[in-house]
């Protein structure tokens, strides 16, 4: 029997050492998102519990489909998923499921000089069989 395995990286979780704000806000929408924080929003239930969401979807399943879904979530000062954008997608329903599952995660917001703020997180996830 075949084993699904996820993998999750936080691909900006890091910070840059300048305090020009201006340089690493990004648009998402109308409102603004910063690219960089102190602290970098992470799944509220931590990792795995976001992992154990994912599903491997069965078409993509029956058709042996493995590769890797990055997403960018913006998360808000709350936690919650404004939007959701698939930078690099694989078919089957694989980055429909992330998209899914992204948007109703909660998460620990991002924090700046110990304020929460609306950040930009880049994430990937693996699908194999």
């Amino acid at each position: 029997m075949k084993k699904l395995i996820l993998g999750l990286f936080l691909l900006n979780g890091f910070v840059l050492g300048s305090s020009g704000d201006e340089l690493f806000y990004f648009s998402g929408g109308e409102e603004e998102y910063l690219a960089f924080a102190e602290v970098m929003p992470e799944p509220a239930n931590g990792l795995a519990a976001l992992m154990k969401k994912i599903s491997y979807p069965p078409i993509a399943r029956s058709a042996r489909l493995e590769g890797k879904v990055i997403a960018i979530a913006y998360v808000n000062e709350n936690g919650g998923v404004d939007d959701v954008k698939i930078v690099r997608g694989l078919e089957g329903g694989c980055s429909e499921e992330v998209e899914k599952v992204l948007r109703e995660s909660k998460f620990k917001p991002g924090m700046k000089e110990g304020k929460a703020v609306k950040v930009k997180l880049t994430m990937s996830f693996v699908f194999k069989l």
